[in-house]
């Protein structure tokens, strides 16, 4: 018979790979929406593309899921009976709790920093204290997180500063009819920059659990792993998520293909750099982030900014109300598992 241990490794895996598929389902925007909305590629063909590119992203590396796995909480530190399954587990709850309201509302906000805000509170309510937590880890976690939206603008705005220079003697539906193409690879360039980054999230939380359970010496994610992870958000990506590719693409500003090529491109560069750098970002904001540079690079106006607080108001709010939804769910969880 199955112990309790293995039960809730059991549950672990299956939240880990429903959170994933949320995370495809609710970021697929990332890749596809300024693509569709700009008829660069019907939302079919964009699916597909972010679907594919998605899964072998999610198979390349492994450094984001080893951060997450053992730089934002100690396991050495959360050893007594099951609180650090418990843990994991109400850490998952908390982030899907969040990402599905998000989602009800249709904003783009972070399953990133969902999930590592209730990391955060599962653990600080697993040992009553901070003790558990590694400083460092997250420190260079919430510098990306914070940095990366603030590059990400700034980059969108330059590329498409220097491209309307490049640009400027050709007739703008010459130059559409250009990016319209152009505007593919930069959407397949992000759907392959968002795999890489956020698929492994969930690899080291299952990582993580299999460490608290003994099945793992350490935080080493195995192939199954990263296979149904990268399976998980390939699907999620396919079943899209057109509430929030509305949002992004049409309420922030209007957009021409070259804008989306921009934007894309921009977004794709920094989440794949900090992929290499082993840091978990927000491919939601780094995306809605370089879409208003290059509104700004357009004209400030150009940007809807009523809609731009709406969406910041969500990524300022996630961190603290899913350390706060992380620590519910484990005292609630720990009470009905022990």
């Amino acid at each position: 018979m199955l112990n309790e241990t293995s039960i809730l490794i059991g549950a672990i895996v299956l939240l880990a790979l429903s959170f994933d598929f949320i995370n495809g389902f609710h970021d697929s925007a990332n890749a596809i929406a300024t693509s569709v909305l700009t008829r660069a590629l019907s939302m079919r063909n964009a699916i597909i593309l972010a679907a594919v590119l998605n899964f072998v992203g999610a198979m390349m590396w492994t450094g984001v899921a080893e951060t997450i796995g053992k730089g934002i909480v100690d396991p050495k530190l959360v050893s007594h009976g099951n609180a650090g399954q418990v843990l994991v587990l109400a850490a998952l709850v908390g982030a899907i709790i969040w990402n599905l309201i998000t989602w009800w509302k249709g904003l783009p906000s972070s399953s990133s920093h969902a999930l590592i805000g209730a990391l955060i509170g599962s653990a600080i309510a697993a040992v009553k204290g901070t003790s558990a937590l590694e400083s460092a880890g997250i420190i260079k976690t919430l510098v990306s997180l914070v940095l990366s939206p603030i590059v990400g603008f700034i980059a969108g705005g330059f590329l498409m500063v220097l491209i309307m220079n490049i640009f400027a003697q050709q007739a703008p539906s010459k130059i559409n009819r250009h990016f319209k193409i152009l505007q593919v690879v930069s959407a397949g360039f992000m759907a392959f920059a968002h795999g890489s980054n956020d698929a492994q999230k969930s690899m080291g939380i299952i990582t993580l659990a299999l460490v608290f359970g003994h099945f793992l010496p350490s935080v080493t994610v195995p192939t199954w792993v990263k296979v149904a992870c990268a399976c998980a958000m390939a699907v999620g990506s396919a079943a899209g998520g057109w509430r929030i590719i509305k949002t992004v693409g049409k309420k922030v500003i209007g957009l021409q293909p070259v804008h989306g090529f921009a934007s894309e491109t921009a977004a794709a560069l920094v989440v794949l750099v900090n992929t290499l750098w082993h840091a978990p970002v927000s491919t939601t904001h780094v995306v809605s982030s370089a879409v208003m540079g290059v509104g700004s690079a357009k004209g400030i106006a150009s940007v809807r900014w009523g809609v731009v607080r709406q969406i910041v108001s969500a990524w300022v709010m996630t961190l603290p109300v899913c350390a706060v939804l992380g620590a519910a769910c484990f005292m609630v969880l720990h009470a009905l598992i022990r």
